[in-house]
C-alpha cells in the first residue's frame, strides 16, 4: 500500500501531527501509519559544508587563499544528528513512499532545513507543503486540507538558500581574512556585525557625553505649578544658575494671572498586536526577559502548550477571515479574563485595518491565544506572564480608545511665563487592561482655568539639573534599532514600513544578540547590554560598509521582496544578482582586513589558544599570514 512521509521539524511536532492524523506504530525514528509515515528533523540535519570540505586548498588557512569564492557550495551532514538524516533519506527511498509533505516550520528557516534534507537525500518524489500558525489541533486539520504543491514556496527557498549562502560567503572570507591579519579570533558577519556596531557606538556616545548643568524654576501656585518658560530658547531650562535664582526673587510672593489656557480632547488608539520582535522588546522592558528568553518561552506555548499561534512572525495584523475564529477565542480565554470579554465597552464586530488586513500579511500573522483554554497550572511563571501579556493585548485591541484631555496652560508672572501640562482621564477605553502599569503620557490632571483667573505665587524654587548621557542599550531598545535598520522609530505605522529592511529576521535577531555576548564583542550588566574592549576593537578596524546597519537593512529587503516573488525568471534575476553582489563584497572585505589600521588585540587565555598555531603577520601595505588551526579557527567563522 502506497504511504505519504511527513517530515517535521522536531519530534515534538511530529507527535502531534500524528496524533492528529491516528498514526500510532513505532518506527525506527518515525510513527507509521497505514497511509502515513510521519518523521522529523531535529533542527538542521543539513549544512553547508566548512570551506576545508568544499577546497582542499582551504583546509589551511592562507591569507593568499582569499576570497572563496565557490561558484557552489556544496551541502553535508551534520555528524551529530546522522543517525536521523539516514532514517529519514530511507523512508525517502522506501517504495512504498509515493509522495512527501512538508511540515517543517513555515517559516524560511524551516523550509531551508526540508530542502536541503530532500536534495542531499536525493529524492525526487512529489512534495507538498503544510503550512499552519498553531498547533492546536483543528488548525492541524486545516492545514492537511489546504496543502499546496512545494513549487509554490519555491521563492521562500531561493531567499533562504541566498541567505545562507550569503552568511557563508561574507562570514567565511571575513572572518578569516580579519582573524589572520589581526592574530586574533575574530568573528565577522553580514548581521552580527553591524548589530556589534549599534552596541558600540551607543557605547561610545556615553562615553565622550560631557554632562551640561541647567537649572529649573519652579512656581506654586497653590493648586497647582508651573515651570518658567526661558524667552530665548523657548524650553524650561535655564543655563545660568545666577539668572534663575534671579527669576525665582522677582517671581516669588507676586501675584500671577492665566495668561492661557488650552484644553484639547486627544485619544490614543490601541496599540497593536504582537509580532515576535515586539514582544519581544515589550516582554524586556514589563518582565526583565532577554530576547532569547522570551523566544524560547513563547516557543513552549506554542509547541508544547499550544496556547498561542506562531510565534516566529513578522506581522502584527489578523486575516479578515480570522474574526470569527477570534471572538470563539475569546470567549475561551480563562475566568480572569471573561470581566473583560463580557464588558460592554468590547467591540466584537472589529474591523478597523489597523488590526485586520490581509495586504499586511505575508507567511504568518500576528501572536494571538488559540481557541485552546489554559490550564495555569500547568504554566511555569514565566509562561504564564508571557502568555497575560498575549491575552490582554488581543483584548485590548477589541477596546475603544483612551481619551482624555490635556491641558495646556501659560500663566504669567510679570514678565515671566511659566508652563502647566495635565491630563484628565476621559474614556478609560483599551487602558482598563492595563491599570496600575506606568504611562508615560499620563500627567497629573490641572485644575479647571480660564484666561484671566488670578493666582498668587505661594512659592518658588530653584532645581539644579544635568544633561544625561544616552541610555545603554537593553534588549528591547537593540531589537528596536535591528528592525529598523539602526533607525530609533518609535511610531508603529512607520516601524511597520521598515521590518522588511531590518537586521536579520523576527526569528534571527535574539541568536544575534547571544551570539555576540559568546564570543566575547559584548556582554549583560544587569539589564543593559554593553560592548566589551575586543568587541570596539573589532568594530575599529573593519570598514563601514559591513557595520552598516543600513547596508544589511537593503540585503534583508532585497531578500524579503525575492521571498515574495511568484515569477521564475525575475526570481531567478534576482538571486543572480544578490549573490554577485555578496560574491563582490566578500572580496572587497578581504581587501579591507589587508590593508586595514594598525590595532593589537589582546592576547587571549591560553585555555582559548591551545588549538591554535600562532600566525605571523607583517604589515608592507598588504599582510602575508601563514595559516594557523582549522579547530580553532571555525569559531572565528
Amino acid at each position: 500500500m502506497s504511504k505519504t512521509l511527513i517530515v517535521a521539524e522536531k519530534p515534538s511536532v511530529a507527535r502531534d501531527i500524528a496524533r492528529v492524523l491516528g498514526v500510532k506504530g513505532r518506527g525506527e525514528g518515525c510513527i507509521v501509519g497505514e497511509t502515513y509515515i510521519v518523521t522529523w528533523a531535529i533542527g538542521h540535519l543539513v549544512s553547508l559544508s566548512e570551506p576545508g570540505e568544499t577546497d582542499p586548498r582551504w583546509v589551511k588557512w592562507n591569507m593568499a587563499d582569499l576570497p572563496m569564492l565557490p561558484e557552489r557550495i556544496p551541502l553535508k551532514v551534520l555528524p551529530g544528528t546522522k543517525a536521523q538524516f539516514a532514517v529519514i533519506k530511507k523512508l525517502m527511498k522506501d517504495k512504498d513512499v509515493e509522495s512527501l509533505i512538508c511540515a517543517t516550520d513555515s517559516a524560511r528557516e524551516g523550509e531551508l532545513i526540508f530542502r536541503y534534507i530532500y536534495q542531499m537525500a536525493g529524492c525526487k518524489k512529489p512534495v507538498t507543503r503544510l503550512w499552519i500558525s498553531s498547533m492546536t489541533d483543528a488548525a492541524i486539520k486545516q492545514g492537511f486540507a489546504e496543502l499546496k504543491p512545494a513549487a509554490y514556496y519555491d521563492s521562500l527557498y531561493e531567499s533562504a538558500r541566498c541567505r545562507s549562502e550569503a552568511d557563508w560567503l561574507v562570514g567565511m572570507n571575513a572572518s578569516r581574512a580579519f582573524s589572520l591579519a589581526y592574530n586574533a579570533h575574530l568573528s565577522v558577519g553580514r548581521v552580527q556585525t553591524p548589530t556589534l556596531n549599534l552596541i558600540v557606538k551607543r557605547d561610545l556616545e556615553i562615553q565622550n557625553f560631557v554632562p551640561t548643568d541647567y537649572w529649573e524654576v519652579h512656581a506654586n501656585f497653590g493648586d497647582y505649578e508651573g515651570l518658567w518658560l526661558n524667552p530665548q530658547t523657548k524650553d524650561t531650562r535655564c543655563l545660568d544658575e545666577v539668572r534663575a535664582r534671579a527669576v525665582r526673587e522677582a517671581v516669588a510672593g507676586k501675584d500671577a494671572v492665566v495668561a492661557e489656557s488650552k484644553v484639547e480632547r486627544k485619544k490614543i488608539a490601541p496599540p497593536q498586536l504582537y509580532d515576535l520582535t515586539s514582544l519581544q522588546r515589550e516582554a524586556n522592558r514589563k518582565l526583565g526577559f532577554s530576547a532569547d528568553k522570551t523566544l524560547k518561552v513563547a516557543q513552549s506555548l506554542y509547541e508544547t502548550h499550544k496556547l498561542i499561534t506562531y510565534p516566529r512572525t513578522d506581522s502584527r495584523y489578523l486575516p479578515d477571515d480570522m474574526k470569527p475564529k477570534i471572538a470563539a477565542t475569546l470567549k475561551k480565554l480563562p475566568a480572569a479574563y471573561q470581566g473583560f470579554v463580557n464588558a460592554p465597552e468590547l467591540h466584537w464586530g472589529m474591523k478597523s485595518k489597523r488590526f485586520y488586513d490581509n495586504s499586511k500579511i505575508s507567511d504568518h500573522h500576528a501572536i494571538v491565544p488559540t481557541d485552546k483554554t489554559a490550564n495555569s497550572s500547568s504554566l511555569t511563571r514565566d509562561e504564564a506572564m508571557l502568555f497575560d501579556m498575549i491575552a490582554r493585548r488581543l483584548i485590548a485591541v477589541h477596546y475603544p480608545y483612551y481619551e482624555y484631555d490635556a491641558a495646556r496652560v501659560i500663566t504669567q508672572v510679570g514678565e515671566h511665563r511659566f508652563k502647566s501640562n495635565g491630563a484628565m482621564p476621559i474614556v478609560e477605553g483599551w487602558r482598563a487592561l492595563y491599570m496600575g502599569e506606568k504611562s508615560d503620557d499620563k500627567e497629573p490632571p490641572l485644575p479647571k482655568l480660564e484666561a484671566g483667573d488670578a493666582r498668587r505665587v505661594s512659592r518658588a524654587t530653584v532645581k539644579k539639573c544635568q544633561t544625561k548621557p544616552p541610555a545603554p542599550h537593553t534588549d528591547a531598545s537593540l531589537l528596536n534599532l535591528m528592525e529598523n535598520a539602526g533607525r530609533d522609530i518609535e511610531d508603529e505605522a512607520l516601524r511597520e514600513q521598515m521590518k522588511s529592511s531590518g537586521l536579520g529576521t523576527p526569528a534571527t535577531r535574539a541568536a544575534t544578540i547571544e551570539r555576540l555576548i559568546d564570543v566575547g564583542y559584548a556582554a549583560r550588566r544587569g539589564k543593559t547590554i554593553v560592548s566589551t574592549e575586543k568587541g570596539r576593537q573589532l568594530i575599529a578596524v573593519v570598514p563601514e560598509q559591513i557595520a552598516s546597519a543600513v547596508t544589511t537593512g537593503k540585503w534583508e529587503k532585497f531578500l524579503s521582496d525575492m521571498a515574495a516573488q511568484r515569477d521564475e525568471a525575475e526570481r531567478n534575476a534576482k538571486s543572480a544578482r544578490f549573490m554577485d553582489g555578496i560574491r563582490r563584497f566578500s572580496t572587497f572585505l578581504v581587501d579591507a582586513a589587508r590593508n586595514g589600521p594598525a590595532v593589537e588585540f589582546a592576547k587571549e587565555a591560553p585555555a582559548k589558544k591551545k588549538a591554535v598555531r600562532r600566525a605571523t603577520t607583517r604589515r608592507t601595505g598588504a599582510r602575508k599570514a601563514a595559516g594557523r588551526g582549522t579547530a580553532a579557527r571555525k569559531k572565528a567563522e
